[in-house]
């Protein structure tokens, strides 16, 4: 099998040390209701080719205990413009992160990412409670 240029680039996603997302305590947890994000702005970095790679991302959520809260979850992804990463490692970090701190019933985050040699992207992933 032929050795891949793109083998090595993304061996420490899961460790990359992100912004700390803050929430604030819901005052309906008994309520199922449902909250849309949608940053139609985003950016990060092609680990490749270093050029810049857009995005709308949107997030859906069911909270729980918690809500997200904005400007902390801004800052998080205001953090990604500098890094170099993969569109399918954006969303499965992005959504380990959301999680582990926002404890929803359900998530789905997806990016629809700009069209790069033609083709256009879209990456999602869903979580609920087992």
């Amino acid at each position: 099998m032929k050795k891949s240029s793109y083998e090595g680039l993304q061996e420490n996603v899961r460790k990359l040390k992100t912004p700390e997302i803050e929430v604030w305590q819901n005052q309906y947890p008994d309520k199922i209701y449902t909250i849309n994000l949608d940053i139609p702005e985003f950016t990060c970095i092609c680990p490749k080719t270093g050029l810049p790679d857009f995005a709308v991302i949107c997030v859906e959520y069911s909270p729980a205990k918690f809500c997200v809260e904005l400007k902390s979850f801004k800052m998080y992804t205001i953090f990604y413009r500098n890094v170099g990463i993969f569109h399918e490692h954006l969303i499965n970090k992005m959504l380990e992160d959301f999680v582990s701190v926002v404890k929803p019933r359900w998530a789905k985050i997806e990016g629809v990412f700009n069209p790069r040699g033609g083709i256009t992207t879209t990456v999602s992933r869903e979580y609920q409670v087992k």
